[in-house]
């Protein structure tokens, strides 16, 4: 199990790059230290079960902060290979069925000969998503986590190897449906982009604050299902202010269009020349 954020890594994360057709699997790419798995019981299990459990949470805090740092790390290198490529990536998180596949479609075909767009994939399995970018036109790899619920830096880094992106453009990473582990895990990317839908509820800023701190720009999906649904927008934008005041919300419906220009204007304000270059010195 991965002492960060549970999820089992008994299954290892598959790369398929829907232009080659190449699958390969990606050996310990998550960076997770195996070694506190071994541990020796020769104590005497007759003892009654007075374990001081301080330890054990102190050696799980050891880890996960190991883990973290080790992402971290890589996250920066991608960062670094990304800006040298003046290369706009943009971390894509959301629960499952918010749709981020569906609002990619749409921003890859309606900004078609303006902005150049490539796309990582990352679901647990299938290669359903990346086959729906991939009839767009568009340059997409899949990464399947198998068991693990997110994508992280190393992932991100073997990606980018095999959609070779070119310079000066746009790369969507469409991470694993999940508002909680992709928030602790950097990428290297210029923000993360939080897909809610007016299908969900409007509290989810506050059950999920984590993602909603980490994130620059919320989209609020499915407006056109405003009139169907029992969602408040006026309470979802005051739990998005409280929970992060700086955070930005555009409105829209990726099947209809309405609020898509407004998406698509940010996009083009992130990818101006220089950007991308002068949002990585930031973060140094």
């Amino acid at each position: 199990m991965c002492t960060t954020c549970g999820c089992s890594d008994s299954s290892q994360p598959r790369l398929t790059n829907l232009t080659t057709g190449l699958t390969i699997t990606l050996d310990e790419v998550q960076g997770h230290d195996h070694s506190h798995h071994e541990h020796s019981h020769h104590h005497d299990h007759t003892h009654n079960h007075s374990h001081d459990h301080s330890k054990r949470s102190g050696t799980t805090i050891t880890l996960e902060a190991a883990v973290l740092a080790k992402n971290d790390r890589l996250a920066e290198r991608n960062r670094g290979w990304l800006a040298g490529r003046d290369i706009l990536a943009l971390n894509l998180v959301s629960s499952p069925g918010a749709g981020k596949t569906t609002l990619l479609e749409r921003t890859i075909h309606d900004l078609a000969g303006e902005l150049s767009l490539s796309v990582i994939e990352g679901d647990q399995e299938t290669l359903n998503d990346a086959e729906r970018i991939r009839a767009t036109g568009c340059r997409v790899v899949q990464i399947n986590t198998g068991t693990g619920c997110h994508l992280d830096a190393a992932m991100l880094a073997r990606g980018l190897d095999q959609l070779d992106p070119p310079l000066h453009s746009i790369v969507m990473i469409e991470n694993v449906g999940n508002l909680v582990c992709p928030a602790l895990f950097d990428l290297g990317e210029r923000a993360k982009v939080v897909i809610a839908s007016v299908a969900e509820g409007d509290d989810k800023p506050l059950k999920y604050p984590h993602m909603f701190r980490a994130s620059t720009l919320v989209v609020l999906n499915k407006v056109d299902l405003l009139p169907y649904v029992p969602f408040d927008v006026t309470r979802f934008l005051a739990h998005v202010r409280q929970v992060n005041p700086a955070l930005q919300v555009l409105r829209v419906s990726a099947t209809t269009g309405e609020g898509l220009p407004d998406w698509y204007e940010w996009l083009r304000v992130q990818a101006a020349p220089g950007s991308v270059v002068s949002a990585a010195s930031a973060f140094q």
